[in-house]
């Protein structure tokens, strides 16, 4: 059975331009084709006519790159929203919590949540841990996903790409499959 056939919906989280500024994110980014990666997975979603779920994250914060007054709350070149395609604005790291993006899934029939987005380990890693909790049949994919260096708890400096693959570890065979985009896309 072809994924298309098991009613998906394609989550694109946070794709905002917000994350263009390595340095205010830590720096070091990975997967800087992330949203090229991300507008090809959705340019294939609407020529098959499947839902899709544009996720931004508003952010309290008046300095934040994530804040409705910063010109990094805006979408990503790549992936902007069409026509009706549905757009969810959250306050936290998933895209559940605080929003109808459940009531939405399930009013269509949607079993099937294909997410993509920035950043890997944290909302990302969240909508995907809520969605296999909630039963969804989940996929992550790994090159339209992208993480930045992070500073650990004794100070000590862990890589971008190490962030990013441990996230995808922690999710794979437990909350979801991780493919990438190729994959995906053999499977749509």
């Amino acid at each position: 059975m072809k994924l298309r056939d098991k009613k998906p919906a394609l989550i694109l989280i946070d794709i905002q331009k917000g994350f263009l500024d390595e340095s205010y994110w830590g720096g070091n980014r990975n997967n800087r084709e992330a949203e090229k990666i991300s507008g090809k997975i959705l340019e294939r979603w609407r020529e098959l006519n499947l839902p899709v779920f544009h996720i931004r994250h508003s952010s309290a914060h008046p300095q934040s790159k994530l804040h409705e007054s910063d010109p990094g709350f805006e979408f990503n070149d790549h992936v902007l929203p069409q026509n009706d395609e549905c757009i969810i604005t959250k306050n936290v790291n998933s895209a559940f919590i605080g929003t109808d993006l459940k009531e939405k899934l399930d009013f269509q029939g949607i079993n099937t949540v294909v997410i993509l987005g920035i950043t890997t380990n944290h909302c990302v890693s969240t909508t995907t841990r809520m969605a296999g909790n909630f039963g969804y049949e989940t996929y992550v994919i790994s090159d339209a996903t992208a993480a930045f260096d992070r500073v650990g708890i004794h100070g000590e400096k862990y890589d971008a790409e190490l962030v990013h693959l441990m996230a995808l570890a922690n999710l794979h065979e437990e909350f979801s499959t991780v493919l990438n985009a190729e994959e995906l896309l053999k499977k749509m």
